[in-house]
């Protein structure tokens, strides 16, 4: 089955077929959807973009698309270590690991098409991401880490939503005035303290699910939810962290039990608000334990280990895969 197959079945022309696999973005949507059904009719898989290196047996590389910027994997402590997971069992299969940086706008979309990758592995994003298409349009196998969950794609993470509520009834326990520490919450990543935020509106599937833990939590003890504050960061880094911790301090001075989205974020926050404020995080990091935060711990490494096996067929099994965590009380 060839190009020129699927351009008759579609009715365009063979450039029109090439540039719907290649440069999504020069065809009009309604013919990009033709072109994909005709090509799925007739099983057609799409062109090898890197068709020399196929042929001299040169491409064997897995693709890490990450929605952040490409420094990101080498600043976060959880991504490095889920890089390196990956890693791991790509050099034992042979394989290289092509790092995708991505926006989530329509540029993306050649970016992927153009990868000279067998498969993908998705840094978590959100629904409406186009990337997703993108990846399933070069019918090539592809795992998700963290949601959301995409027909036809594997997912692979923890459950966050039970892990978040473990970690607030520990830390919240005694708390008369709790505050969150949030990862973004909407692809614009727009920072901020709110109450009242309703997990249902979140688009990141690891922050919704964190706060929906966290909201059950604050509900079984007794909490309203509404009047807790959530201090969004854009990103999970330190400075954020601390900004976010410095405008819960301001809006909530009596604070007395906070939980985080990471042990990065709760180490910040710790700085600014003392050792005395009971704090949670998740990661399981050793500073976390010798500074007395609670923690989710969860294997990283393990876990882009395990996506990287399932994205390149070494390991088959249920299309969503639940990993282990465990609660690291301080």
């Amino acid at each position: 089955m060839t190009l020129d197959d699927v351009a008759r079945a579609a009715g365009v022309s063979r450039m029109t077929a090439s540039y719907t696999f290649s440069r999504p973005d020069r065809v009009a949507a309604r013919t990009r959807e033709k072109v994909l059904a005709a090509a799925d009719r007739l099983g057609f898989r799409g062109p090898d973009p890197s068709g020399r290196l196929l042929r001299t047996g040169g491409l064997r590389s897995l693709g890490l698309v990450l929605g952040e910027s490409l420094e990101y994997v080498f600043e976060d402590p959880e991504a490095a270590r889920f890089v390196g997971g990956m890693a791991r069992e790509c050099s034992a299969a042979g394989y290289g690991l092509t790092i995708i940086p991505t926006t989530g706008e329509e540029p993306d979309r050649a970016h992927i098409a153009t990868a000279a990758v067998d498969a993908f592995v998705i840094w978590t994003t959100t629904p409406d991401d186009p990337v997703l298409d993108a990846v399933r349009e070069t019918r090539r196998p592809a795992v998700v880490h963290g949601g959301p969950a995409v027909p036809g794609f594997a997912l692979v993470g923890i459950d966050d939503r039970a892990a978040a509520r473990e970690l607030a009834l520990a830390v919240w326990s005694d708390a008369k005035a709790p505050a969150v520490i949030s990862f973004p919450v909407n692809r614009d990543r727009a920072a901020g303290v709110v109450t009242g935020l309703d997990p249902t509106h979140v688009s990141f599937p690891v922050t919704r699910h964190r706060l929906a833990g966290f909201h059950e939590a604050a509900d079984l003890l007794g909490l309203d939810w509404d009047t807790i504050p959530v201090a969004v960061c854009t990103h999970n880094d330190s400075e954020g962290a601390a900004d976010a911790a410095e405008a819960i301090r301001a809006a909530r001075p009596d604070v007395d039990g906070l939980v985080a989205m990471s042990d990065r974020q709760a180490l910040a926050a710790q700085d600014v608000l003392g050792p005395s404020v009971p704090l949670g995080g998740f990661d399981g990091s050793e500073l976390a334990r010798e500074r007395g935060i609670t923690s989710v711990r969860q294997s990283l490494p393990e876990q882009g280990a395990h996506a990287a096996r399932i994205a390149l067929g070494i390991e088959t099994g249920a299309a969503t895969s639940t990993e282990r965590w465990t609660l690291i009380r301080a």
